[in-house]
């Protein structure tokens, strides 16, 4: 607590230096003798010579002399650095019920360096588990190298039916060039080669018919021969028969005629229009049929990119599986992360030894590093104002009588502790003080005594609380006259440390009082009440 003391300032407006719980809490025993009462007490002084009271005050001169203003708290140590370890390996069942058991652990309390073997757990479920996961891994590895190669086959798919449907356009695209040329087109040649066959034709009628009226002369003269008795009836026969094949030999040429002109006509008109529009469709479902093999390939390009994608997505997730099972196994030993001492939980329902099973990221065990050490206090209220970081703190510790550090303060709470809050209005700010130096032989938990300077005096009259007494609202000391008297004499007071208080005004140098005043305070100050209250 604080001791921080200015009776100007309790007197004035201004805010006071050092809280008022703290002057009650020095001043309480002489104060609840005076001011117990709510009525106005008049001072009087004892007779001079008074031996008896005389004799029963503790005289001191007073000197000046510097003056520490700290406020005083105690706490307990703690690491500066302080490992928690937690279970790090997972439960391979997945029921987060069995956990993995512990198969060895150094005994709590010893001291450990970097790196010992702490802790070991049971490495014999996860081994079955990367064991099976080496293989799945391995699977996964097949397929992707499967999945790649169909990918492959499908590029090469693809640019074959593309190249193929491509070459089905210009094909077709040559053919209706061919057929469509007016000068050596398909069409033309045609037409051409039919009117060339409707010549021949036209010639061999002709023909035929320059046959079959030589055929008719010949018949006619071997009739007239007949007649007159120089040719035979079978001769007759013979020349009609001629005739008659001459005649049909005519008559099937100009059916030839006939039929190559229709053909001819057939061609012109309708077989034209239909090879074209033949033509013409076939380039056109060409090119629409490459368009549906692009279409094709890009699909399917897209199912194998997206199987590949898969294929690799799987294989990451196993090799993932893999490190982490690895990993797990690796964490099956847990080492020191630094030098320090084991400290297991001390909580029953978390036991920590052989053979108990641990869950994933249970507390297994602390690692507090014992060479930089820190002081866990809690400040009031009164006196928040009055600390922040970086001041200067005195430390002792309880264990270790006369052992003294050097610390600073590290952190102030910005909020008070939860348990400051129900039912109690005393709040209370947790605050870390570091000690500065390494240190050997302390451990947690070690009550400690924190002294921290908030302020200091340099060369004033100070003296020790016990000398100052209050009354009426006006504070006194108890000072030795000239003719062995007990004087009270107001004063102001100043700054205060836990056993003294600085006296702004009132005393001088070289003075004696009696450093036992609230002892004497019931004889020195006594009067007759007033019939009207104090307000």
């Amino acid at each position: 607590m604080s001791t921080v003391l200015s009776r100007a300032d309790i007197q004035t407006n201004n805010p006071p230096a050092f809280p008022i719980a703290v002057v009650r809490r020095f001043w309480i025993p002489a104060v609840g003798l005076l001011v117990a009462s709510s009525t106005v007490w008049f001072i009087s002084q004892r007779e001079p010579g008074n031996s008896e009271l005389f004799s029963q005050a503790v005289w001191q001169q007073v000197d000046r002399s510097d003056l520490e203003v700290v406020v005083l708290e105690r706490g307990s140590l703690e690491s500066q650095s302080n490992i928690d370890l937690v279970c790090e390996v997972e439960d391979v069942r997945r029921d987060n019920i069995n956990g993995t058991t512990i198969q060895w652990m150094i005994p709590n309390g010893a001291s450990v360096k970097q790196g010992d073997l702490l802790l070991e757990l049971d490495s014999n479920p996860m081994q079955e588990a990367l064991d099976d996961q080496i293989l799945l891994s391995e699977n996964a590895i097949a397929e992707k190298i499967q999945a790649e190669a169909n990918l492959k086959n499908q590029l090469t798919m693809n640019l074959t039916a593309e190249a193929e449907a491509k070459l089905l356009i210009e094909l077709a695209k040559l053919e209706l060039e061919m057929y469509v040329d007016e000068s050596n087109g398909t069409q033309k040649l045609a037409v051409a080669a039919n009117k060339r066959r409707i010549d021949d034709v036209n010639n061999e009628i002709l023909a035929a018919q320059a046959t079959m009226e030589l055929r008719r002369e010949e018949q006619r003269g071997v009739e007239s021969l007949f007649k007159l008795g120089y040719a035979n009836r079978n001769e007759v026969r013979r020349i009609e028969l001629t005739y008659l094949q001459a005649e049909g030999q005519f008559a099937a040429k100009l059916n030839q005629l006939q039929s190559e002109q229709s053909a001819l006509k057939k061609m012109q008109v309708y077989e034209q229009r239909k090879d074209l529009l033949s033509l013409q469709g076939k380039v056109a479902t060409s090119e629409r049929g490459l368009e549906q093999v692009l279409r094709n390939n890009e699909a399917k390009l897209a199912q194998m990119k997206a199987l590949m994608r898969a294929k690799d997505e799987s294989l990451k997730k196993e090799e993932e599986r893999l490190a982490r099972y690895k990993d797990q196994l690796e964490k099956c030993k847990i080492y020191a992360p630094q030098s320090g001492l084991v400290a297991y939980p001390t909580s029953k329902m978390a036991e920590i030894r052989e053979g108990v099973p641990v869950i994933f990221r249970q507390k297994l065990l602390s690692i507090p590093n014992l060479d930089s050490m820190q002081v866990e206090t809690r400040i009031h209220e009164s006196a928040l104002d009055q600390v922040h970081p970086g001041l200067p703190v005195r430390i002792s510790i309880d264990a270790f009588p006369g052992s003294h550090y050097h610390g600073t303060v590290k952190s102030v709470a910005v909020l008070p502790e939860q348990s400051s809050w129900s039912g109690n209005d005393t709040k209370v700010y947790q605050t870390i003080v570091t000690i500065n130096e390494k240190v050997t032989g302390l451990k947690p938990g070690m009550t400690a005594v924190a002294e921290i300077l908030v302020d200091s005096a340099t060369n004033v009259v100070n003296v020790p609380l016990y000398a100052v007494v209050e009354h009426e609202d006006e504070t006194y000391v108890v000072v030795r006259d000239g003719d062995n008297r007990l004087q009270p004499r107001p004063v102001d007071l100043g700054r205060a440390s836990e056993t003294r208080v600085s006296i702004q005004n009132g005393l001088s140098e070289g003075e004696s009082i009696a450093i036992n005043a609230q002892e004497l305070v019931g004889a020195i100050f006594s009067g007759v009440k007033e019939s009207t209250p104090a307000s």
